[in-house]
């Protein structure tokens, strides 16, 4: 996600030998120079998630609210307190001015000398000649060239006049609104194993939730302070020389890029120790501080690229996973090849519930609960009936005798005769009464032939041998039984 683009087509043979120079941070400058509140909201979002940040300190930071800052209803109204308003009142084209990027590239003259002049001891602590610091300040305002390596000046000269420019901001280069949070940053300890807060600095969300803050930063300040930084950071790597180590130059700067303005250490009482400790966690960790983490930038890219964009680390790791997209079909086919195959083992138990069922029926003892329930088991479809692992002998069944004048009907009606006849369901006898009445039928032709004495011989033969069937029945029933 880092990388812009894999493949960079170049014309010119003498820049292909060239290292390809690109800003994995493009997309997020992009979304905060086009859609500024777009991107405050995904920042802050961020934020909230890591600090704990009530209504009132959340609308200081999102500019609803003037920030209520400390020592700001007192009426004291000390020596220190008078002499800095004096002179943030003298405002010059770059000292006492709000921040601009003219006012960056006159101070980052200063920045590229001590980056030269590391080794001085006691560096920002001893203070300079007050009337070369003059001189620097007027030519700085003026903007006119200025040559800090002929030697005229001193490396204390310009690192005191640094800390002035700084001192004489309109408000910290951290600015007023971020004041809270950076309190509630200092706050974030690690957890023991059952849940309870440690006293152990939680340093990998410390310098999450400073990236994130860092990045709503107004661009002059965020520019400023990273040159800063990174030079307080070489100055510390070189502290067996300048004898200043991160916490000294911390001391040395909180106030005047943290503190509020117009506030003296009485009116920070406690927090102070928490202000500084976080000046000095900056510049130990500042080469971390300025790169936006992972997940702004994807969602900056996804912005651009035309998908939605998240508004958290949580959602975009469930739903930017790697390959998601790709796997939506398999992970469908996958689930019906196993409904198809939980179906289909569900068909299997149930068959050989069924075959178990049918055995134990089989097994038990003649009676009429047993045909009950083959019968029941004969109703079931081929597909479900166990019947032909088991080889039963097929359930008997009752001779149904067709009625004599019912035949008669028929024949009269024009209705053709059928007559089924079963060779295991009849007897010598039933087949001999059947051939009478056919015999008698076909005697008997159309009704229009049949005289009354006939009729009444018909009906008589049939009333004998109605009595000869019901007779034969019963004793076929009562063997069976």
């Amino acid at each position: 996600s880092d990388a812009i683009c894999n493949l960079v087509i170049c014309n010119d043979s003498s820049l292909r030998s060239q290292p390809i120079i690109f800003n994995p941070d493009f997309f997020v400058e992009k979304l905060r120079h086009e859609k500024p509140e777009v991107f405050t909201e995904l920042v802050v979002s961020n934020i909230t998630r890591l600090i704990d940040l009530p209504g009132a300190e959340l609308a200081q930071l999102m500019g609803e609210e003037d920030p209520k800052l400390p020592g700001a209803n007192s009426t004291a109204s000390g020596f220190f307190r008078s002499l800095m308003s004096l002179k943030r009142k003298e405002k010059g084209v770059v000292f006492g001015s709000p921040l601009t990027e003219e006012g960056i590239a006159q101070v980052s003259q200063l920045i590229e000398y001590l980056h030269k002049n590391l080794r001085a001891e006691g560096l920002f602590r001893v203070p300079g000649n007050s009337i070369r610091q003059q001189m620097l300040k007027d030519a700085l305002n003026s903007g006119t060239d200025i040559d800090l390596d002929s030697g005229e000046f001193h490396s204390n000269d310009v690192a005191t006049l640094l800390k002035m420019f700084l001192g004489e901001l309109p408000e910290p280069l951290l600015t007023h609104k971020h004041f809270h949070a950076h309190l509630k940053i200092a706050d974030l300890t690690l957890f023991d194993e059952k849940g309870n807060k440690t006293s152990t600095p939680d340093k990998e969300r410390q310098i999450e939730a400073l990236q994130l803050l860092f990045l709503i930063l107004p661009a002059p300040n965020r520019s400023l302070l990273k040159l800063l930084l990174d030079l307080l950071y070489q100055t510390a790597k070189k502290q067996d020389k300048n004898k200043m180590s991160a916490h000294n130059l911390a001391l040395m700067f909180a106030p005047h890029i943290l503190w509020p303005r117009n506030v003296t250490a009485n009116d920070l009482q406690e927090n102070i120790t928490k202000l500084n400790n976080g000046v000095t966690f900056m510049i130990k960790h500042s080469q971390k501080l300025f790169k936006a983490p992972a997940y702004i930038r994807e969602c900056a890219r996804l912005h651009y690229l035309g998908s939605r964009a998240h508004t958290s680390k949580d959602d975009l790791d469930l739903l930017t996973a790697p390959g998601s997209k790709e796997l939506q079909p398999l992970k469908s086919q996958k689930r019906s090849r196993l409904d198809s195959c939980h179906q289909e083992e569900t068909q299997q138990r149930t068959e050989e519930a069924l075959r178990e069922l049918f055995r134990h029926v089989h097994n038990m003892p003649d009676s009429a609960k047993k045909k009950k329930l083959i019968r029941q088991f004969n109703k079931h479809p081929t597909a479900l009936t166990p019947g032909s692992d088991v080889s039963t002998p097929p359930a008997p069944r009752r001779t149904r005798s067709r009625s004599f004048s019912g035949l008669i009907k028929r024949k009269v009606l024009g209705t053709p005769v059928v007559l089924e006849r079963k060779s295991r369901d009849t007897t010598p006898e039933s087949k001999r009464v059947s051939k009478e009445n056919v015999h008698l039928l076909q005697k008997c032709g159309s009704p229009a032939h049949m005289s009354q004495a006939k009729l009444k011989s018909l009906e008589g033969r049939k009333e004998e041998s109605c009595r000869r069937m019901r007779a034969h029945l019963l004793s076929k029933d009562s063997s069976s039984l």
